[in-house]
C-alpha cells in the first residue's frame, strides 16, 4: 500500500506490519513474483519504511529460505534489518525465518537450510543485531522449537491455521484452488471438502496449542506473554 493508506490504519489503531521480502535474489524473486504489485522487487523491499513513515511502530521482515542461497539470503536480511534500525529508530524491527516446508503446489526447494544451520544463523544475528525481536514460526518441529527459545527467540507462533479462513471458517463456502491466478472450482467430493475444507498453505510441524507452547516456555524458565486475541506469544 502507499503510505497515505497505511495512515489511517496507524490512526485507528494499528502498530505493527508484517512484510517478507520473501527472496533478495532479484533474479529469483521475478521468477516467483509474476504479476501484480508484488512482481516490483523496490516497491516490496520498502513497504516496512512506507508504513513507518505512516505512524506503524512495529515492524516484521523475513526470508522465506528455500527459494535462494542462505547465506546470501540471511546477510541481505541481516543488512535489510540493520537500514531499518538506522531509519525507522523509533520502530521496533523483528525478523522470521521459515524454511519451506512441504505446501500446496508439492513445490520443491531449491536450497536446504539444516536444523543446524538454523541453529548457527539464529546466534549469528542474535550477535550481530541485539535489539531485533527474532520470530520462529509453527513449520519447525516442537523439540527444536524447544531448544531454540534460549538462543534468543522472542517470539513464537502457536495453533496456526495456514488454510484460507482456517481461524474463522469464512469462505468455505466458496471453495476452489488458484492457477496462475485464476479460480478452478474443485469437483464435488474432491479432497479438499473434507474436514478443515480448504487446502493448507503449507504443513505445520508444531501443532501445540497456544496454551502447550506457553507451559513450555514457562517451563525454560521465562515468562510468557499470551494474548487470546492473537496466536502470537513473546517469551
Amino acid at each position: 500500500m502507499e503510505e497515505a493508506e497505511y495512515r489511517p490504519l496507524a490512526e485507528a489503531g494499528a502498530e505493527g506490519l508484517v512484510v517478507y521480502q520473501e527472496t533478495y535474489d532479484r533474479e529469483a524473486y521475478a521468477e516467483f513474483h509474476t504479476s501484480g504489485p508484488k512482481r516490483d522487487f523496490d516497491w516490496r523491499l520498502a513497504t516496512a519504511e512506507r508504513a513507518y513513515a505512516a505512524g506503524f511502530r512495529r515492524l516484521g521482515i523475513g526470508a522465506l529460505f528455500g527459494l535462494s542461497d542462505w547465506r546470501a539470503e540471511a546477510i541481505a536480511l541481516a543488512a535489510h534489518a540493520q537500514w531499518l534500525l538506522r531509519h525507522c529508530w523509533k520502530a521496533q524491527v523483528t525478523l522470521s525465518l521459515p524454511r519451506l516446508r512441504p505446501c500446496a503446489g508439492s513445490f520443491e526447494p531449491r536450497e536446504t537450510l539444516s536444523d543446524r544451520e538454523l541453529t548457527q544463523l539464529i546466534c549469528a544475528l542474535r550477535i550481530f543485531l541485539p535489539d531485533v525481536g527474532l520470530v520462529l514460526s509453527t513449520r519447525e518441529p516442537a523439540a527444536l522449537r524447544d531448544g531454540l527459545i534460549p538462543l534468543g527467540i522472542t517470539m513464537m507462533s502457536a495453533g496456526s491455521h495456514t488454510e484460507p479462513g482456517g481461524y474463522t471458517g469464512a469462505g468455505r463456502e466458496n471453495l476452489h484452488h488458484t492457477e496462475r491466478g485464476r479460480i478452478v472450482e474443485l469437483a464435488e467430493g474432491a479432497s479438499e471438502w473434507a474436514d478443515i475444507g480448504a487446502t493448507q498453505q503449507f504443513e505445520i510441524a508444531d501443532e501445540r496449542t497456544p496454551k502447550a507452547v506457553a507451559a513450555q516456555i514457562s517451563a525454560l524458565g521465562y515468562e510468557p506473554v499470551w494474548k487470546d486475541w492473537d496466536t502470537a506469544l513473546t517469551a
